[in-house]
């Protein structure tokens, strides 16, 4: 009240000084019973109701006419200059008890705002009510220290107030609203964790995580977070989790949700499905082959693809030269802006030395030229992807490393680490499956062109007896398991049951489409082609890129 009170003009204070004057000395009581019980708003007030201090600041503020005996308060509309009056009366206003207004501040010149405690309230609109308006106040009449003033608080940031005047219709009206769950996202930051987070943001018990962390059945979607990755979570209103949504990829993830608080969560799987798009990319060669392809927009994924693919026809050591041109047809299934399970469709190769057309035909997912001729042969000649050392090759008159005798080495063995991919040489049906004291862990394929091959001193077997395999299939990881002296695969390849030379056997030559099959795909790959020819969006990417050159001079892919 008193930084109202202050904020207030000079001669609004000197107005209010009776009232402050009177509710210092009679109270709140007495000002109740002069003011509150009187019927006549008009009704002046006796004079010997004041006291001495009261009666001095009046007797100041408005001198009373010659035989009257009564104070009116019509009188205060008087205007006095504060430098009639006495400095013994003027009272401190520190003394007056502090009170609170329940209006907000009227304009000074149409009314005074009631500065008494609510006790008093009626009372003091009373007395206010009863000055006069119009001519108590001017502006020309302000002294230079009260232009240009400011308020001390923003009411509209106070809380306890209310502009309508009802404090507990918004209390009300909120108590009527229904909580409704929504969808929260949190990103995983460096140093969180699956119980801490639960902990703190999901509102979990430790109970809680150890019943989640075993019903889902693979933790590592919890237990192994990446930085930057999200989940998306719902909380109840007392900030209890309802629901937690946790994908392991774009495409595959969990729901783990209960019904109340006194349920288990269980879990449920996600499988999104994506949407079928095309994309053309086409670049040129500087350099390195993978760079330039890269460059295009091509994920690493896609490059590797598209590298094992043409280099069934093209030596990029030899035939690639800077300036040659490709072009490449990928389709993807796009799931939330993410690209998953990319295949490429078809591609075309326009170089200096070589050109090259490839169309995967949807019917065997291979990949033919546009007549129909098979890119890949019917038995590859290495049962892995890169180069490894022979270390021991097919040789009958061999000496055994171990006992020094002449014995006949019937496969070829090649240097490897422990762990290395072993793949089908060719389509084929798996026949065993053996652990063997001395050959270790081993497999057998029969494949369909009549030949067997034969894969020893395994550390992994990826297949089982009578799954049927295609060329290029992953069965198993090198290892040393058996009577070895180090890592390596032992490879070999029966004919007619008979072991043979592996690296010198003539091989089945590849199979071309023919009658039916031949019509079918040219039916398809007509539409592929006719995408592959369109220049499209996509402008020639170049990768200035260094180029590395091998030991023996040849650039890298």
């Amino acid at each position: 009240m008193l930084r109202i009170f202050h904020s207030l003009p000079r001669t609004h204070k000197v107005l209010l000084l009776p009232v402050a004057t009177m509710v210092t000395v009679l109270g709140t009581q007495k000002i109740i019973g002069v003011f509150g019980d009187t019927e006549d708003a008009q009704k002046q007030l006796p004079l010997a109701t004041t006291t001495t201090i009261s009666q001095s600041i009046v007797n100041s503020a408005a001198p009373k006419e010659a035989g009257s005996d009564a104070f009116s308060l019509g009188d205060l509309s008087k205007e006095i200059p504060l430098a009639q009056l006495k400095p013994l009366e003027v009272m401190r206003l520190d003394l007056v008890p502090e009170a609170q207004a329940d209006d907000a501040p009227q304009q000074p010149a149409q009314a005074i705002s009631p500065i008494i405690k609510p006790t008093v309230e009626p009372s003091v609109k009373k007395l206010a009510a009863q000055l006069p308006v119009g001519d108590a106040y001017s502006a020309t009449d302000e002294d230079d220290d009260s232009i240009g003033g400011t308020s001390y608080e923003d009411w509209s940031f106070d809380n306890s107030l209310d502009p309508s005047g009802n404090t507990e219709l918004g209390d009300e009206i909120a108590a009527r609203e229904t909580y409704t769950p929504e969808w929260q996202s949190y990103t995983i930051q460096n140093g969180d964790s699956f119980a801490l987070t639960a902990e703190r943001t999901l509102g979990l018990a430790y109970s809680d995580v150890m019943q989640i962390l075993n019903t889902v059945p693979d933790k590592k979607v919890l237990t192994r977070w990446r930085v930057g990755h999200s989940f998306d979570y719902k909380l109840d209103e007392h900030g209890q989790l309802l629901a937690l949504r946790v994908m392991k990829d774009p495409r595959e993830g969990y729901l783990i949700q209960r019904d109340d608080e006194a349920a288990d969560f269980a879990y449920s799987p996600i499988e999104k499905t994506g949407e079928a798009a095309q994309r053309m990319f086409s670049g040129t060669v500087n350099g390195s082959f993978a760079l330039s392809a890269q460059s295009t927009g091509l994920s690493s994924a896609e490059v590797s693809e598209l590298i094992n693919v043409l280099s069934k026809k093209l030596d990029f050591r030899r035939d690639a030269r800077a300036g040659d041109q490709f072009r490449v047809l990928v389709e993807s299934d796009m799931i939330d802006g993410h690209s998953m399970d990319s295949k490429v469709l078809a591609a075309e190769y326009e170089g200096q030395r070589m050109n090259l057309t490839v169309v995967r035909n949807g019917a065997d997912d291979h990949f033919y030229t546009p007549d129909g001729n098979s890119l890949d042969p019917a038995f590859d000649r290495y049962p892995f992807q890169g180069h490894y050392r022979i270390s021991s090759p097919f040789n009958l008159r061999r000496h055994h490393p171990v006992t020094g005798r002449i014995s006949p080495h019937k496969g070829t063995d090649f240097a490897m680490r422990t762990g290395t991919p072993i793949d089908a040489p060719a389509d084929g049906i798996v026949e065993r499956v053996v652990n063997h004291p001395i050959a270790g862990r081993y497999i057998v394929i029969r494949h369909d062109n009549g030949y067997v091959t034969r894969y020893l001193h395994l550390s992994k077997a990826l297949v089982k007896p009578g799954e049927h395999v295609k060329m290029g299939e992953k069965i198993a990881l090198s290892g040393s398991t058996g009577r070895v002296t180090g890592p390596h695969l032992h490879y070999e390849v029966l004919v007619n049951n008979h072991q043979v030379d592996a690296m010198r056997v003539k091989l089945p030559e590849s199979q071309s489409l023919r009658g039916d099959a031949l019509a079918a795909f040219k039916r398809e790959s007509e539409n592929l082609l006719a995408k592959l020819d369109q220049s499209g969006d996509n402008e020639p990417a170049i990768a200035q890129v260094s180029v590395k050159k091998n030991d023996d001079g040849d650039d890298n892919i």
